[in-house]
């Protein structure tokens, strides 16, 4: 029996196997956030392709929280209408479709990976003013935010709490908070990137009071039944950031907020971090957070080959595989992962004939 492809219950929903595709920008959305037939073909083919959990994009509780002008949102009843055949398509095939909300703070209104212009985006481009925990830009060409007040903090609360009850209505059967890679949540948590000295910055217990409370209000917003994760960058890689030790303690109180599956990756928030980038790198940092704080995580980072995400999740050192690049490469991974692990393939019928 392949580890790989047992089922994994996260509250209501069981996730078929423990192979799920990655959240991925697709800077593929229009200037109004909707989801377009690329993310439908996007996510539906590696929902056929068999990934257990088919989580989206980065997708925006407001505008101004989107990385780029063409990030999807989910901030109006228009997304909600847009998502829906995209959810639907996703389930028909057997997998759970999920949505990661997110706010991308000072790292927002950036032009995407292949425009010709890199940093900003000016206002007379479709940019905007961004929000952050200070009011220091994360690198000199991005725009200079605007630092949050109380207020500001509250909506942003209220934002990610909103966004998750309009995922139901979409047809999403899970919900992750992306708190990772130098966005919004985790700019509050580092100590690189949050110099606040009122009640939301200073010592550890402050710098992760936002992304407790997101996390308290989006469980109140999903209800009991529904599974929340939330990703986390699990240390900075650089002396003076956010520490896997750290991590640790996050995850705890994660879980005490309703978080059922810390999804583990690492860095973003410093320019000047020396990640050891190999196959497998991340995978020690979900291990040691499922370890030390005992909460369920997921590993992500350069897994490619059926044999180690099997031996990942039968070792014990993650409850769920997260494959970005590799499933980028191939839709049809999970089915060859699962001819070669001894499991069985679930090709839809259309494909039979290529078996």
């Amino acid at each position: 029996m392949s580890a790989l492809f047992t089922p994994l219950a996260l509250r209501g929903v069981t996730v078929p196997n423990r192979i799920a595709l990655a959240p991925m920008c697709q800077y593929s959305a229009g200037p109004d956030g909707l989801p377009s037939d690329w993310h439908r073909v996007h996510l539906g083919s590696r929902a056929v392709g068999g990934a257990g959990l088919v989580i989206t994009e980065a997708t925006a509780v407001v505008p101004e929280g989107r990385i780029s002008p063409q990030d999807t949102g989910l901030w109006s009843a228009a997304h909600v209408d847009a998502w829906r055949p995209i959810t639907a398509f996703v389930a028909a095939h057997g997998a759970v479709p999920a949505v990661q909300l997110a706010h991308a703070g000072f790292k927002a209104s950036t032009y995407r990976p292949w425009a010709p212009a890199r940093g900003g985006v000016p206002d007379a481009e479709g940019g905007w003013t961004p929000v952050g925990p200070g009011d220091q830009p994360f690198v000199p060409d991005y725009r200079t935010p605007t630092a949050l007040d109380e207020a500001g903090i509250a909506a942003v609360v209220d934002a990610f709490a909103t966004a998750a009850g309009r995922a139901l209505d979409a047809g999403f059967a899970a919900v992750e908070i992306h708190a990772a890679h130098g966005y919004l949540l985790h700019e509050f948590l580092s100590p690189l990137t949050n110099r606040r000295t009122d009640g939301w910055g200073g010592d550890r217990a402050a710098r992760m009071r936002l992304t407790l409370d997101v996390a308290r209000a989006v469980r109140a917003a999903v209800g009991e039944s529904v599974p929340v994760l939330t990703r986390i960058s699990a240390t900075d890689w650089t002396d003076g950031g956010w520490t896997v030790e750290d991590s640790v303690v996050l995850a705890g109180e994660l879980a005490a907020a309703g978080v059922d599956l810390v999804d583990t990756s690492s860095g973003g928030a410093a320019v000047q971090a020396s990640i050891p980038v190999g196959p497998g790198y991340q995978v020690p940092l979900a291990a040691r957070i499922r370890r030390d704080a005992g909460v369920p995580t997921g590993a992500v980072g350069l897994i490619v080959e059926p044999e180690q995400a099997e031996q990942i999740v039968a070792g014990g050192e993650a409850d769920l595989v997260l494959l970005g690049r590799e499933l980028l490469r191939d839709p049809y991974w999970p089915h060859r992962a699962a001819a070669k692990l001894g499991a069985t393939p679930t090709w839809p019928d259309q494909y039979t004939r290529a078996v």
